[in-house]
């Protein structure tokens, strides 16, 4: 059980490795550090609005407080002792409402600037992050690019492959339609199989088809020289009578003497 929970972790964790995009994964990075962002602030202006009723319910209390201050001077003025004492009680009471809610506000306002420089540093942080986010989505996507161009050049991609492939099988296909038709035709040559169409004829046959075709090729052209030969010698011995003719002519020509 152990050793298939491993193999199939392993093929899982291959699988997920090819299907993960780099730049997926950073764009979710950058996604979930928005968020916590965004949790941050919330929770400064969450302190900073209940800083902020304190200091309302301060600000009461304070008011309070005065007006029973005054009440015990009116009260002392009138000679109503009783009267001062009792407003000087709830005023006592009031002041340490407002030490307590005092102390409050201070821890709040601390509370308040640890997450406010908190939230400064993380967006910061955030900041950086996108940059070098985006910096490394240009670097991949250009190495990638790169790497596609030259498995397209080299052959070596998956569509390349295949048209490679195919040519390969192309060219197999046509080396053995030609091999084919070669080895057909030396066996029909050598009458190791038979003409259907009838027009075959048998090595003895096409043997004597070969030498009487090659005996008068030659007898045509003995002929042929026979008739230009001929045909020189004619024109030789029809010149030689002219010439004879010409040389007669002017000794049957009578002469004439001058008187």
């Amino acid at each position: 059980m152990k050793r298939m929970g491993m193999i199939f972790r392993a093929k899982a964790n291959k699988a997920l490795d090819r299907a993960e995009d780099p730049r997926e994964t950073l764009d979710y990075s950058y996604q979930k550090q928005l968020e916590l962002l965004q949790k941050v602030r919330r929770g400064v202006a969450d302190v900073a609005t209940s800083r902020k009723r304190l200091e309302l319910q301060l600000n009461q209390l304070q008011s309070q407080s005065s007006k029973l201050e005054d009440q015990g001077r009116k009260a002392l003025a009138l000679g109503r002792e009783d009267l001062a004492r009792e407003a000087l009680s709830r005023r006592a009471a009031l002041q340490q409402q407002v030490t307590d809610l005092e102390t409050q506000h201070s821890t709040l306002q601390g509370e308040e600037e640890k997450l406010t420089l908190a939230a400064q540093r993380l967006q910061a942080k955030v900041d950086a992050f996108r940059t070098k986010k985006e910096t490394i989505k240009a670097t991949y996507t250009a190495a990638q690019a790169q790497t596609r161009i030259g498995e397209a050049f080299s052959g070596i991609s998956e569509e390349m492959g295949d048209v490679g492939l195919a040519i390969q099988r192309a060219e197999d296909k046509t080396a053995q339609l030609q091999a084919r038709a070669g080895a057909i035709d030396e066996l029909l040559a050598s009458g190791a199989l038979d003409d259907q169409s009838g027009m075959h004829k048998d090595d003895i046959q096409a043997e004597l088809d070969r030498l009487s075709g090659g005996t008068d090729v030659e007898l045509e052209l003995q002929r042929m020289k026979a008739e230009l030969a001929g045909g020189s010698s004619q024109q030789a011995i029809e010149g030689g009578t002219g010439q004879s003719q010409s040389q007669q002519q002017p000794q049957d020509t009578p002469r004439f003497d001058k008187q």
